[in-house]
Parts: structure tokens; sequence; C-alpha cells
């Protein structure tokens, strides 16, 4: 088996991998939070979240907070277990001699 067989194409770019990071290490996030964290634009990172939204890798909640709209996103089981094959490959690769 080739050990690139467990990257997945759908965390290659640096602001899916930044939210699935932070993700999987805080319960939820918020659009502010993630826009904050990873320097994104408002398009760019509902770009983002709505590919791995459609993988079902994460799942979305909107709400109101008082009068103010606010998303906020989770991973999913399917999520946590492909990132983790994911971030496993990689660091198989970069062990790799």
């Amino acid at each position: 088996m080739s050990i690139i067989t467990n990257i997945n194409k759908a965390f290659d770019h640096r602001i899916r991998l930044g939210i699935m990071s932070v993700l999987m290490v805080n319960e939820y996030a918020d659009f502010n939070m993630l826009k904050e964290l990873l320097g994104a634009t408002d398009g760019n990172l509902a770009s983002h979240t709505k590919a791995l939204e459609k993988a079902e890798y994460i799942k979305v909640e909107k709400q109101f907070i008082g009068r103010k709209p606010n998303t906020r996103y989770s991973t999913t089981k399917l999520g946590r277990a492909e990132f983790k094959k994911h971030i496993d490959a990689l660091e198989k690769l970069i062990n790799k001699q």
C-alpha cells in the first residue's frame, strides 16, 4: 500500500486544514473565530466550510445570539476519523527516510 493512500484531497488547502485543526481541539468554533484565527476573508472561509460540510466532515449550526446571527461549526465523527488518517499519513510521509 502506498504511503500517500490516506492523504485526503479535502484537506490539502491551508484554510481547510486550518478549519479542521481548530475544530479537532475545540468542541466548536464560530465563523468569526475561524476567520480571525485563519486570516481568511468571509467568502474564502464560507467556500471552504461549505466544501467540508458537503463532504460531511463538519456540521453547521445556525442560531441567533440576541439579534445577531451566529454560525458555528463542529466536526462530525466521519470528519474526525478522516482528518486523523490524513495527519497520520502526513506524519508517516515526513518520517520516512
